[in-house]
C-alpha cells in the first residue's frame, strides 16, 4: 500500500514537471496562442522586410498587441504582403503607420505601429497604407564606406 502512494505521488509530480517544461518552450518559442483572444486580420507592403518572420511580435509603445500571421510576395508590386493579427481589444485608426523595427542592435525584427488620428479604426481585412521597410544594416555599412571613399578621393584632387 505504502508503495502504491508513493508511485502515485512521483507520477503526479513528472506529469507536473512535463507540463512546465511544454509551457515554457511554448512561451521561449512565441508559440503560446493558446490563449483565446478574439483577433482581426490586416494587411501591409513592404519593399524590404529584411530578417521579419511569421509570429514576430506587432507592438505598440512597447506592448505587444499582434503577432505576424503570414508574408508573401506579390510579383506584380514586387512587395512583401505581411498579414497582420492584431487583439481585438487594441483598436488602431485607420491613418496608423506601420514600421519594421529591430530589438537591439542585431535582435529580433518585429513591427511597429504608430496609430494615427483618424476617428475611424482599422477593420478586418483593411489595409495600413503607410508603411517603411526594415534597415538593413549591410546597406548601411555600404553607404558608410562609400561616402568615405568618396571624401578621401576628393581631397586627393584638391
Amino acid at each position: 500500500m505504502q508503495k502504491k502512494n508513493f508511485d502515485f505521488w512521483v507520477g503526479l509530480f513528472v506529469l507536473l514537471g512535463a507540463a512546465a517544461l511544454l509551457f515554457l518552450a511554448l512561451k521561449a518559442g512565441n508559440m503560446s496562442s493558446l490563449s483565446l483572444d478574439q483577433t482581426y486580420e490586416v494587411t501591409t507592403r513592404f519593399d524590404n522586410i529584411g530578417g521579419l518572420k511569421p509570429r514576430a511580435a506587432v507592438k505598440s509603445a512597447g506592448v505587444v498587441v499582434g503577432r505576424v500571421k503570414s508574408i508573401t510576395f506579390d510579383d506584380k508590386t514586387f512587395q512583401a504582403n505581411v498579414t497582420l493579427e492584431l487583439q481585438s481589444r487594441y483598436q488602431f485608426p485607420k491613418d496608423s503607420s506601420a514600421k519594421i523595427l529591430t530589438a537591439g542592435l542585431l535582435g529580433e525584427q518585429y513591427i511597429g505601429l504608430e496609430p494615427g488620428g483618424d476617428t475611424a479604426n482599422l477593420a478586418s481585412g483593411d489595409r495600413i497604407k503607410m508603411t517603411q521597410s526594415a534597415v538593413v544594416l549591410e546597406n548601411l555599412i555600404s553607404q558608410f564606406l562609400f561616402s568615405k571613399a568618396a571624401d578621401s578621393n576628393g581631397e586627393e584632387k584638391k
